[in-house]
């Protein structure tokens, strides 16, 4: 029995990027002989154990031969004689099938692993690769995390992933393991990778049309001189996450304040009236779809709807801009209306040429809300009024409060 690490942490280690959890192969050893050495047996489609002191994973070496649709759709061969260079063949990059021998820490290496992340390329182990899926999505989410290092996608790779999309097997990934891979791609240093690369790749109109719609959708040149949606909806999202660093909830909302655009009648273009209110029911569907949790459907749902009202918030009344407050749950969440803020802010700098401009709406949103969020009813006399009267008292106070800081 020979046990070793394998995957991300080797990867990490050879970047001197600091590691995540580590994962452990074993090869040549039975599910007898780790629970005979105390391993807890905890996996449910292959043989994966818990080590009974550092509660690590470690996994039997295995093959996977493809036996249906999807990415589950596989036969596990976890018998002993399974070698580690199988075990490394069936993975998805070789940026990950490198392994270190837990005794030695030499490194073993057959397909190329440490050259392609020397040359800052990520390219597929075999030809295995097109049999699951998922590892389209994970291709993004790695460049999303990889970029900012160099990496690119090997073309021959990016061909690959072009035949899973046009195949129809995207179709077979279920929403939540979707929704994982896009989450963790927002708390990423630059999400625009993994929009760029699911659109380069075709995929992106089956895993999240909405997104894939705003590509070749133009925009005024005067507001937005990337002129293309996709474009400046790579912007955004890569502001985000410098505004936000590793924040998904701030992501996501940026990510879909624009879905809208996508639904502007041709003849119009490069405007695009009402966008705002045209964005919600594809916000809808995709967060349907993808079961979005309710926190991040709401957040996404008041910027979209609302975010041009906060670029030009100077313009707004003092009572349209409590109604901005109260209609964005300000006052139930008052954590809300600085999360708004700094999507618009991604909005607003995640243009060409306006990356390092300043966004006073911002800094002026906060401090308005600030003013209102500071008059309680309790601080109020409303002796002699009842019912809705109290409800306009209280409107009153906080609208004049505004109106005091402004």
């Amino acid at each position: 029995m020979k046990i070793y690490l394998v995957g991300g942490a080797v990867r990490d280690r050879i970047l001197q990027r600091a590691p995540g959890d580590r994962d452990w192969v074993v090869v040549g050893a039975s599910q007898a002989q780790m629970e005979a050495l105390g391993y807890k047996a905890v996996g449910r489609d292959f043989p994966v154990f818990l080590h009974p002191d550092t509660g690590e994973e470690y996994a039997l070496a295995r093959t996977e031969r493809k036996s249906g649709r999807g990415y589950r759709g596989f036969v596990v061969d976890a018998d002993p004689s399974v070698t580690l260079e199988d075990d490394l063949l069936r993975r998805d990059f070789t940026i990950n099938a490198i392994a270190c021998d837990e005794a030695t820490g030499a490194l073993v290496d057959p397909y190329g692993g440490v050259r392609d992340i020397e040359q800052r390329v990520l390219r597929h182990v075999g030809p295995a690769f097109v049999e699951d899926p998922l590892r389209v999505l994970r291709a993004a989410r790695f460049m999303a995390r990889f970029a900012p290092l160099g990496f690119t996608v090997a073309p021959e790779t990016l061909d690959l992933m072009r035949q899973i999309a046009d195949s129809g097997e995207l179709d077979a990934l279920v929403p939540e393991r979707v929704w994982q891979e896009l989450r963790r791609a927002l708390t990423c240093a630059q999400p625009s990778a993994f929009l760029r690369t699911l659109h380069d790749a075709g995929a992106l109109r089956a895993i999240l049309p909405e997104l894939d719609a705003l590509y070749g959708v133009p925009q005024r040149a005067e507001f937005h001189p990337e002129v293309d949606t996709g474009v400046h909806q790579e912007m955004v999202s890569d502001m985000a996450a410098r505004l936000a660093p590793g924040d998904d909830l701030i992501g996501f909302a940026a990510l879909t304040h624009d879905l809208g655009k996508g639904l502007t009648p041709p003849d119009e273009w490069p405007r695009h009236p009402q966008h705002e209110q045209r964005g919600l029911a594809p916000l809808a569907a995709l967060c349907d779809r993808l079961k979005v949790p309710l926190e991040h459907r709401q957040l996404a749902e008041a910027v979209c709807r609302d975010h041009l009202n906060v670029h030009r918030l100077d313009e707004l009344r003092d009572a349209t801009v409590l109604a901005l407050l109260s209609r964005c749950d300000g006052f139930r969440r008052p954590e809300r209306i600085a999360q708004i803020a700094l999507c618009c802010e991604a909005d607003k700098r995640g243009r060409l040429g306006f990356e390092d401009s300043d966004y006073p709406q911002g800094a002026t949103l906060n401090r308005l809300h600030q003013a209102a969020l500071a008059i309680q009813a309790r601080d109020l006399d409303l002796t002699h009024l009842k019912g809705p009267a109290v409800g306009d008292a209280l409107a009153r106070a906080r609208t004049q409060a505004i109106g005091a800081v402004r």
